[in-house]
């Protein structure tokens, strides 16, 4: 919501520098009509002009309510030296009522689009138009042209207040359907990936554990206990990297590509984690070492332990990404998890839930580790991992 509301002050604020910069661009050049405006008050208003066209910029590009004072005071000037001081004693000519028409506009109704974003402005923007009508009306007493003025100037204020009103309201709503649909193409694509894994996953055990089984239902009739128990184990590894979020690639039916089962290299299984939790949409953000030798009973651990935390935070933290930064000395790995949600209190832990007792803590003293838990309602949760390499 905050950055849609940027957006919209960005876009009022270039409707201010548009609207206003050729309001004054066109006044300065009715100024320099020879003979249309008196050579003193010529003078005065090229300089009111040059400050007003600085105020529109610098409230186009800031938006400060002190320069739309500047821009409303600087207009006002030139309406009332014009209208006072030009050719005393008659009737406003054309050009001096062509200035006076145009800075009652342009220039001065340009400062609208940053009023409408609160109601002090709002109030500001009423007294702005009710000071500007007014000095037209009292300038343009002895004006042919008074009723065109006052009409030219009330409309164009009402018509560009409205204008930039419409903007100010439909830009949210525009984005908030931008983002609508953004969402609604996320979800199915997020769906069409969950289908597309589901049968990936059918063929995966209809081609390797499904078929295991079969023989073993049949007692291996016609299969040696050799090659049984080869394909038990190539059954079980195969288990073991998706358990630990992996995603074989099948070579032919039955048979899968699979890691070495001694020593693994930290860095490939973590970008399986990685790539697991993003498909179930938390973002991880990895830091430190990841090219580390572990044993791999202690990897095995080490990564269960470590999706656990990941898996907690995606359900219970109640935000959307985590950081994980690991690093490694001689004899120790660790990993830190990290996430900035709601926390929660440590001793308000029962000892019937087991999933940080048992998936993390239990497990990793099982091969050596540590496990070590800090947390606080409305402040985050860290979890440090520690394994032997």
């Amino acid at each position: 919501m905050q950055r849609i509301l940027k957006e919209r002050d960005r876009l009022l604020r270039r409707a201010v520098q548009a609207a206003g910069l050729t309001g004054s661009a066109t006044t300065l050049a009715c100024l320099l009509v020879p003979g249309g405006v008196d050579d003193d008050a010529r003078m005065a208003c090229v300089l009111l002009v040059t400050f007003l066209a600085a105020g529109q910029y610098l409230l186009g590009t800031t938006g400060a309510l002190r320069w739309a004072v500047l821009t409303v005071l600087c207009g006002e000037a030139i309406i009332l030296i014009v209208g006072f001081t030009s050719h005393p004693g008659a009737p406003l000519n054309l050009i001096e009522e062509s200035v006076i028409g145009i800075v009652s506009t342009a220039p001065m109704c340009a400062v609208a689009p940053v009023l409408l974003t609160s109601p002090r402005r709002l109030l500001f923007l009423a007294s702005c138009f009710v000071l500007t009508v007014t000095s037209v009306a009292v300038v343009t007493v002895d004006a042919p042209d008074r009723a065109v003025l006052l009409t030219l100037t009330v409309s164009m204020w009402l018509a560009f207040s409205l204008a930039c009103w419409w903007i100010a309201q439909s830009v949210p709503r525009v984005m908030h359907r931008i983002a609508a649909i953004g969402r609604a193409h996320r979800a199915e694509r997020h769906a069409s990936e969950l289908e597309a894994q589901r049968r990936q996953d059918a063929r995966l055990l209809h081609d390797t554990v499904l078929a295991t089984l079969t023989l073993l239902a049949h007692s291996g009739v016609g299969v040696s206990p050799v090659a049984l128990q080869k394909q038990a184990g190539d059954d079980a590894r195969l288990l073991r990297q998706l358990r630990l979020g992996g995603l074989p690639t099948p070579r032919r039916s039955g048979a899968y590509s699979l890691e070495p089962a001694t020593v693994l290299t930290l860095g490939d299984t973590l970008d399986t984690v990685r790539q697991r939790f993003e498909r179930l949409g938390l973002t991880v953000n990895w830091h430190g070492s990841g090219q580390v030798q572990v044993h791999s009973n202690v990897l095995d651990s080490f990564l269960l332990a470590l999706s656990e935390c990941l898996e907690n935070v995606r359900r219970h933290s109640g935000v959307d990404h985590a950081d994980v930064t690991i690093t490694d000395d001689d004899t120790t790995v660790r990993a830190m998890v990290t996430d900035t949600g709601v926390g929660f209190d440590l001793g308000g832990v029962g000892t019937e839930r087991l999933g940080v007792a048992e998936s993390v803590v239990a497990r990793l003293r099982d091969v050596g580790g540590n496990a070590r838990l800090f947390s606080s309602p409305g402040a985050g949760t860290t979890v440090v991992l520690e394994v032997p390499k």
